[in-house]
This record gives structure tokens, C-alpha cells and sequence, in this order.
């Protein structure tokens, strides 16, 4: 096989791998002549984008990978690929790489993985003479090639369903990769405000590690005052030993100041002992505080959670009370209606309100002397029926124009039943309905 200027990409993927409908080749012929160039044409489907190194290849039909190419021309990318002439692109073999002999050979559009994505009909490199030539085929061999054809044409219906299936495929992982990069996003706004208190924490942990070195290097600078003077009165307390052994008989007052130096060393030693005792205590000290703080972050933050959720629950009971504060202030609109309108069918039936044996108890006194059948009581409680008509409810006669009762009047009265009427939606009921009209005012309590 032929090469030009370098090996192109390849790989050992087999046919049931390869794409052969991304690329499609156009007008390709039957034959092409030896001794001649051969230009390719070919088409990149909608979702096909090229790469640097995708090249075309001529190989034999019965190939296996695209290692079996015979030579390769690389591919131009196109600059436009939403314009429409940019997918029609062609590339020139020329005649001394291309094959000699006459069997059968196709272009094969390979991308840079060393992928299959496109493949054309075979193709011969013969003289034009020998288009003449009869061929004579047997029964099996044009069997043979029908089912080839149709295996072809099954291939063919297939590599469509997997394109179908891997652009839907393809979809579903952009809408996948769309949501990972919105959630990493929220992430990493989360974590910004993280690190935001993590620097504020730990600003607040230097500072008082600061403190503490400064404070171990005060100890540590007093323990090195209390080791010179350990030193010095060791010196001392050799000196003075050299001088006993120097002076068989000493003073008295000599021994004393010896043993009062003796004291004071062993009383330093135990200070200097002591005080390391208090530097790993201090180390404890330290260790028990980070824990500490640990456990107060996470106090802190739990609660802040309650407090958030007392919050809302304050807000929730804010809005409930001034509700109940509206829905008491309405009510009390009402029973002001109603008493109003209790003292207006009292006036015009002729009876005085105060005169009466039952009387509505008002808002100061509460509503425990209220019907506790009616939200209100009843506007009808006390109330007797009076032998003759109020002066109030005379009117003038219709047809005679008179003040005073007449025959026409009494007649109407006599005639017009009594009327029942709802303190609260003015309805009026006939007499007959008692019943009726106390379930009636009943219901405008619930």
C-alpha cells in the first residue's frame, strides 16, 4: 500500500462499530481509468463536525479495520459549517498512489479516532473499453449478490436506527450536561460562601494562636531566666563547696547560708518542674479549646436553623392574629348592625326597647346571656303581640287618604299575614316559617 506524507489515524474497530451514514459520497463511478486523477466528492450530514486530522481513504472492498487502506488524502476543513456549501467538499488522489489492478475498491471518510463515518459504493480502476464486455454470471452468483445487497440494505436501515437512537442519545446527554452545570454552579456558590467563613474562622483561630505563642514565649522566656538562675546558684553552690573542703572549720553562719542556698535550689527546682507541668497543661488547654470551638460552630449553626424556623412560625402566627383582629373587628360591625337593627323593628312594632323583660346583652357584658342556639340571640325574644297597632306602623289609607284607621285599613290587615324579617340580611319570611327563619338567622353564626 501507498502512503503520503505520514501514516494517518487508525484503529482496529471492526465494521459493527463504524458509522458509514455521518458522510455520504457523491457521484461516484462505476470505473475510473488508469493513468488519471480521481476527484471525491462528498457531503457532512447536519450533526457531522470535522476534525484536523479526519482523513479518506481508498480501500478494498472486504476490508476489515482501516489499517487495510491503500493510500489517504487528508481532509480540508471547511470555515463555515452552518453554510450550506461548506458541507460539499471533494479532495483530489492522484494517479501515481491510486491502485493498478482492476478489483473492487470504495472511499471510506475515517475521523481522527480512526472511526468509520462514512463509506461509498464500490468502484473499479479499469480502461473504458471494457464497458463492453459482456459479463456472464451464473444463477447462485446473481443469488448471491441479491443477498448481499440486502444484507447491505439491512446494514444500511440499521446504522440509520443506531444514528436515530445515538442523536437522542446525544440530546439527552446535553440536557444532562446542561443540569450537572447548573447544579455546579449552585456548588460552587456554595462553596465561595464557605470559604468566605472558613477565612473568617480561621482569621479568628490565628489571632488567637497568636496570643497563645505570645504567651508560651513569655513562659518560655521565664523559664529560661529560672534555668540561668538554676545555673548561677549551682556556680554558686560549687564555689562554696570548694571553699568547705578548703576550710576544715567554718563559720556558723557559713553552714546556715549554705543550707538556706540549698533550700532555694531545691525550692527552684520544683518551681521549674511545676511550671512545666503548667506548659503541657496549657497544651491540653489549647487542644480542649479547638474541640471546643468545633462543637460551638456546630451549636451555632443549629441554632441559627431553630431560629430560622421560629421565625417563620412568629410570621405565620402574625399574619393568623391580624386575620382573627380583622375577622373580630367585622364581627363587631355586625353585632352593632344588628342592634341597631333590633331597636328599628322594636320602634316600628310599637314597643319600647328598654320597657322590654329580655333585653340583647351588649358587648361590654359578654355573651353568656345570648340563645346558644343564635350567634346574636334572638331579635324576638320578649317581644308580646300587641292587641292594637302602633301609632307608628298607621299609614294612609291607599284609597281614601286618611290618617286615621279606616275600613280599607283594617281590611289590608286583616288580610296581610304577619312577615318574619332577618335582623342581619334583611329576608323576610311569612309567619307560617318560624322554623325556618330561626335555622335561617342560626346559620349566619357558623
Amino acid at each position: 500500500m501507498e502512503e503520503t506524507i505520514k501514516d494517518p489515524p487508525t484503529s482496529a474497530v471492526l465494521l459493527d462499530h463504524c458509522h458509514f451514514s455521518q458522510v455520504i459520497f457523491n457521484s461516484v463511478e462505476k470505473f475510473y481509468i488508469p493513468g488519471g486523477d480521481v476527484t471525491c466528492h462528498y457531503t457532512f450530514t447536519q450533526h457531522f463536525i470535522p476534525r484536523r486530522k479526519d482523513w479518506i481513504g481508498i480501500f478494498r472492498v472486504g476490508w476489515k479495520t482501516t489499517r487495510e487502506y491503500y493510500t489517504f488524502m487528508w481532509v480540508t476543513l471547511p470555515i463555515d459549517l452552518n453554510n450550506k456549501s461548506a458541507k460539499q467538499q471533494e479532495v483530489q488522489f492522484k494517479a501515481y498512489y491510486l491502485p493498478k489492478d482492476d478489483e473492487y475498491y470504495q472511499f471510506c471518510y475515517v475521523d481522527e479516532d480512526g472511526v468509520v463515518r462514512g463509506a461509498s459504493i464500490p468502484f473499479q480502476f479499469r480502461p473504458e473499453n471494457e464497458e463492453d464486455i459482456l459479463v456472464v454470471t451464473t444463477q447462485g452468483e446473481v443469488e448471491e449478490i441479491e443477498q448481499h445487497n440486502k444484507e447491505l440494505c439491512k446494514e444500511n436501515q440499521e446504522l440509520k436506527d443506531s444514528c436515530v437512537s445515538l442523536q437522542k442519545q446525544n440530546s439527552d446527554m446535553q440536557a444532562e450536561l446542561q443540569k450537572k452545570q447548573e447544579e455546579l454552579e449552585t456548588l460552587q456558590s456554595i462553596n465561595k460562601k464557605l470559604e468566605l467563613k472558613v477565612k473568617e474562622q480561621k482569621d479568628y483561630w490565628e489571632t488567637e494562636l497568636l496570643q497563645l505563642k505570645e504567651q508560651n514565649q513569655k513562659m518560655s522566656s521565664e523559664n529560661e531566666k529560672m534555668g540561668i538562675r538554676v545555673d548561677q546558684l549551682q556556680a554558686q553552690l560549687s564555689t562554696q563547696e570548694k571553699e568547705m573542703e578548703k576550710l576544715v572549720q567554718g563559720d556558723q553562719d557559713k553552714t546556715e547560708q549554705l543550707e538556706q542556698l540549698k533550700k532555694e535550689n531545691d525550692h527552684l527546682f520544683l518551681s521549674l518542674t511545676e511550671q512545666r507541668k503548667d506548659q503541657k497543661k496549657l497544651e491540653q488547654t489549647v487542644e480542649q479549646m479547638k474541640q471546643n470551638e468545633t462543637t460551638a460552630m456546630k451549636k451555632q449553626q443549629e441554632l441559627m436553623d431553630e431560629n430560622f424556623d421560629l421565625s417563620k412560625r412568629l410570621s405565620e402566627n402574625k399574619i393568623i392574629c391580624n386575620a382573627l383582629k380583622r375577622e373580630k373587628e367585622r364581627l363587631e360591625g355586625e353585632n352593632d348592625l344588628l342592634k341597631r337593627e333590633n331597636s328599628r323593628l322594636l320602634s316600628y312594632m310599637g314597643l319600647d326597647f328598654n320597657s322590654l323583660p329580655y333585653q340583647v346583652p351588649t358587648s361590654d357584658e359578654g355573651g353568656a346571656r345570648q340563645n346558644p342556639g343564635l350567634a346574636y340571640g334572638n331579635p324576638y325574644s320578649g317581644i308580646q303581640e300587641s292587641s292594637s297597632p302602633s301609632p307608628l306602623s298607621i299609614k294612609k289609607c291607599p284609597i281614601c287618604k286618611a290618617d286615621d284607621i279606616c275600613d280599607h285599613t283594617l281590611e289590608q290587615q286583616q288580610m296581610q299575614p304577619l312577615c318574619l324579617n332577618c335582623p342581619i340580611c334583611d329576608k323576610i319570611f311569612p309567619a307560617t316559617e318560624k322554623q325556618i327563619f330561626e335555622d335561617h338567622v342560626f346559620c349566619h353564626s357558623l
